[in-house]
């Protein structure tokens, strides 16, 4: 047995890792030359649950089985005209949302990757090949990122970035805070995040003419996406494609007020 093997084996007897979602005890992997311990386990990861057909062409949300596509769809109907499509990889259900949650408030900026992979495999063909497509992380306040110690949506961009082989542009800043979104109406929402957003960049924003992917941890109203697609469309943006790792239904968001 390897140094590097024992110091492991020692380090998993008086630390036992356990998946971030349930906290079921996980082994470590065997052999010197093992690949990184997953932050997942196996049960957890099968339960991850994506959104059933027929979707919304737009937002992706589930519009009930027996029923054709509609362009009027309720869920997105408002949002402004510059976010074009939403995807997502999963409901924000369990597991689903304690990876959220240990992403954003837990201390696990290493979810980033395994999420950030199945981010860029929900967007599927929405971005063409041949697109001039540019990756562009939502932006959080100083005061979140020092509290936390990164922003979330920019460690889940350089994931969808480097999946897709796209450039990673920081094209917005967050010129005001208010308070957070969660369990405020739509409505309150939208008034919370106007204005919220500028150019990061006084002289080039790297976005113009581009098929922008705006990437965020979780999709709610779509009203901080729209905020922020609306000042990439004035920035001279020709395409917002909005991708996140969870959606919240409109159902679970009523369930939960």
């Amino acid at each position: 047995m390897t140094a590097a093997r024992w110091a492991r084996d020692l380090l998993e007897f008086f630390l036992p890792a356990g998946c971030v979602a349930c906290g079921r005890w996980m082994p470590s992997p065997d052999g010197d030359a093992a690949p990184e311990r997953p932050l997942t386990c196996p049960t957890c990861r099968t339960r991850l649950r994506a959104p059933s057909w027929p979707r919304c062409p737009r937002c992706h949300v589930p519009i009930g089985t027996g029923r054709a596509s509609r362009s009027d769809c309720r869920e997105c109907v408002g949002w402004d005209p510059a976010l074009r499509r939403a995807r997502y990889a999963y409901l924000l259900e369990p597991p689903a949302d304690a990876l959220v949650h240990g992403l954003k408030y837990g201390g696990w900026p290493s979810l980033a990757s395994e999420m950030g992979r199945a981010m860029a495999g929900s967007l599927g063909d929405g971005v063409g090949e041949g697109d001039h497509v540019v990756v562009v992380p939502v932006p959080t306040t100083a005061r979140r990122i020092r509290r936390r110690g990164y922003n979330q949506a920019a460690l889940l961009a350089d994931e969808v970035a480097r999946c897709m082989g796209f450039r990673r542009v920081d094209a917005l800043s967050r010129t005001r805070g208010g308070p957070t979104q969660v369990a405020l109406p739509p409505s309150r929402r939208r008034a919370n995040v106007r204005g919220a957003f500028s150019a990061a960049c006084d002289r080039v924003s790297g976005v113009e003419e581009a098929h922008v992917v705006l990437v965020d941890d979780v999709l709610t109203t779509g009203s901080t996406a729209g905020a922020a697609a609306a000042e990439l469309d004035r920035l001279g943006a020709r395409d917002v494609t909005l991708v996140t790792f969870a959606r919240a239904l409109p159902f679970r968001r009523a369930s939960a007020a």
